[in-house]
């Protein structure tokens, strides 16, 4: 028997799969083994067997070893479809989907026999307290044992991962909700596409309850666990320990342990970000995409995969149910898949609000009662959203964003940015600060007192004076959420909980954070896109939105498409509680036809506009994009490498952009391809064949290549 593995190496310079004589050895695919290969051992995995080959006899070699740990077959087959849709290699998307590394830890257990003889009153203590570990009592157990009083076995013992418990609340079904669960149930893909707080979680619930009835299993994908504590805490409160789960902030033994859990089938639920669409779920039900628009669920290492797109084939390789959820779904998924709709909130009938009332009815601002204006609430339950012209402003805060926030008790503000100031910048010459290894500005974090760079991770002092000319007139650009949380504080006596990258940088971090802020009476949470996620906060009244319009400044086609979803996820986490809420969003844009739907509520209407716009311009999902980046320390060397490639790549249907420079990053010189094509998989084939020849000639043995399929 051969076995045919695939060396989990990281080079693009080697082709596999290669041969090994399986005689003897109890070997499958997906095996995991131990080969020799040249002067080293790998690690590899079996991708197929054969009776067969055509290295000679002699040439042959045997693995040196097999782990006791296997990646399922449909895995393998998924990670070689993997290698080949984002043009990377079998080995890189392998293993993505091998086990994590650990051993079951394992504990000595004792139980008593039955049987009876004498004991003294420490025996006869250590007796009740059994069955149980032995621990620090080993000695004295074996002593028992060695009597027939007591039997010790070596046990497993799960590292459990630490999750905010939380009592289930099985909600009513409203018949928008039964309608959905009934197509579910039938098969097929859709995109369940909901107002915030409509019941979307309720449904995946539903559903999921349905799959274990039958016998199948779940895979629930949401953007990141600690920012969607809410979801995962309601599955483990309906499911218990049928639920594990997968991420990157478990440690080591609590990742295999959850792994372990799946591929044996003791759990049968599996919920994470993007890497827990290969978890090892046998007899595959149901796969849930929970805030399908969040660009978390792209890859940003090789291979470059999309959770989504992985999901989608997933389900159709296994006949599995897709639902995709979202209340800003992305014009592709509108396009592509069939839409279930829940119109409204689950408690849509909310009190009259206050819609030009600066604080809630009863409080007082600057000692006067404002003057208030009653209005009607949306059928939909969703909060009005206000626009504030930011064209004139001087400051950071609108007077009537100051206004609402004095008197608010509990609301949620979004800045988009972290940080102080954006730039410094020399108010007599000019200078402007910049990263060393990157062609970016310096970011400002005073409480550091330092300027960094958000990309390779450089950090400074902040400068006393200009280096160049010598003034020490130096200049301080934008706001970031660090400045906007200083001049919070001067105006509020109430606790200010700031979440973005600078904040919440250790294990734990975030979820403790929101704990604390769902927990008080009164606060005012701040941050960046992180506190738009799917939070949910009865209590919060008054979501703002800073610098609305910053997004739109992006070069890029799907920057009206953030916007919106920002602005309008947003707008979702104020007024789901029984005293509703308004949204106040800062923009210098007030027109833009992004913020003015998202104001408005109106998802379909921005998703016609949008749909249009990109037929227009031929961009997805009327065509793919590919792109293709070459980096190397020296600039010919990258130029030379994409050239090649675009010299190399010939499809029908397809236009190709560039070799274009981009800025340098982490000392290393970029240039790009994009490729816009009709012919995706034409493409997707000719790119893979072109970065392979690249990537084995001599003269671009320095260059770096990444292959970018639907980049977002």
């Amino acid at each position: 028997m051969i076995a045919r593995v695939e060396p989990l190496t990281t080079t693009r310079r080697l082709s596999g799969p290669f041969d090994y004589k399986a005689d003897g050895l109890a070997l499958d695919v997906g095996s995991i083994v131990r080969i020799p290969f040249g002067h080293q051992q790998l690690d590899g995995v079996v991708v197929a067997l054969s009776e067969t080959t055509e290295v000679p006899d002699e040439k042959l070699v045997a693995p040196t070893d097999v782990r006791a740990d296997s990646v399922p077959r449909d895995l393998v087959d998924l990670a070689l479809w993997l290698a080949e849709e984002y043009c990377s290699t079998p080995a890189r998307a392998l293993q993505i989907v091998t086990p994590p590394p650990g051993r079951p830890k394992t504990l000595l257990y004792a139980e008593p026999t039955g049987e009876t003889g004498k004991l003294t009153p420490k025996q006869q203590a250590l007796m009740e307290r059994l069955p149980g570990p032995a621990g620090k009592d080993l000695a004295a157990l074996r002593r028992l044992e060695a009597r027939g009083l007591v039997t010790i076995s070596e046990r497993s013992e799960r590292r459990t991962p630490r999750t905010n418990v939380t009592p289930d609340r099985e909600h009513e079904l409203t018949p928008p909700q039964i309608a959905a669960l009934e197509a579910i149930d039938a098969g097929g893909a859709y995109l369940l596409h909901g107002v915030t707080g409509s019941g979307k979680t309720e449904v995946y619930l539903r559903a999921a309850a349905a799959c274990l009835a039958r016998g199948e299993g779940v895979i629930v994908l949401v953007p990141e666990i600690a920012l969607t504590p809410q979801t995962v805490a309601r599955f483990q409160a309906r499911f218990g320990d049928t639920v594990a789960l997968l991420h990157s902030a478990l440690s080591e033994g609590e990742r295999y342990d959850e792994w372990r859990r799946l591929r044996t089938g003791e759990a049968r639920i599996a919920v994470g970000p993007r890497s827990a669409v290969f978890a090892p779920v046998d007899r595959l039900g149901l796969i849930v995409v929970d805030e399908e628009h969040d660009a978390s669920y792209k890859q940003d290492g090789d291979p470059r995969y999309d959770a989504r797109h992985v999901a989608a084939f997933r389900a159709y390789q296994s006949g599995a149910r897709l639902v995709a959820g979202s209340a800003t779904p992305r014009p592709e998924t509108v396009h592509t898949m069939r839409r279930l709709r829940l119109p409204a909130r689950v408690e849509a009938k909310k009190p009259l609000v206050f819609q030009d009332d600066p604080a809630a009815p009863g409080v007082h601002v600057a000692g006067h009662r404002p003057r208030t204006t009653l209005i009607t609430p949306r059928a939909d339950g969703l909060p009005p959203v206000r626009i504030l012209d930011m064209r004139e402003a001087q400051h950071s805060l609108h007077p009537e964003t100051r206004r609402a926030i004095l008197g608010t008790r509990k609301s949620i503000v979004l800045l988009n940015r972290r940080g102080w100031s954006n730039f410094l910048s020399c108010k007599m010459c000019g200078k402007a600060w910049e990263c060393p290894r990157c062609d970016v500005a310096l970011v400002l974090h005073r409480a550091q007192h330092e300027i960094a760079c958000h990309h390779c991770g450089h950090r400074e002092a902040v400068p006393r004076r200009c280096d160049s000319c010598g003034s020490l007139a130096v200049a301080r650009h934008g706001a970031g959420t660090e400045r906007v949380e200083h001049e919070l504080r001067t105006m509020l006596d109430v606790p200010i909980f700031r979440l973005d990258a600078d904040t919440t940088a250790t294990k734990d971090a975030v979820p403790e954070l929101l704990a604390r802020f769902h927990a008080a009476p009164a606060g005012l949470l701040l941050g960046t896109q992180m506190v738009a996620k799917g939070h949910d906060f009865p209590d919060v009244t008054l979501g703002v939105v800073l610098d609305a319009d910053s997004t739109l400044r992006f070069p890029d086609f799907r920057a009206e498409e953030r916007t919106f979803a920002l602005i309008a996820q947003l707008a979702g986490r104020a007024g789901r509680g029984p005293k509703g809420g308004r949204v106040l969003v800062q923009t210098r844009s007030p027109d833009a036809p992004a913020i003015v739907a998202a104001a408005n509520h109106d998802s379909d209407g921005f998703l016609r506009d949008e749909l249009a716009r990109r037929k227009a311009h031929d961009y997805p999902p009327f065509a793919d994009l590919i792109r293709v980046v070459t980096s190397a320390t020296d600039v010919e060397a990258a130029r030379a490498a994409a050239a090649a490639i675009a010299d190399d790549v010939k499809v029908p249907e397809t236009s190709l952009l560039g070799p274009a420079p981009l800025f340098r990053l982490r000392d290393r010189e970029r240039f790009q391809l994009v490729l816009k094509t009709h012919e995706r998989s034409a493409a997707i084939h000719a790119v893979g064949r072109a970065v392979d020849a690249a990537a084995r000639a001599k003269a671009f043995k320095d260059v770096n290549f990444s292959v970018d399929v639907d980049p977002v």
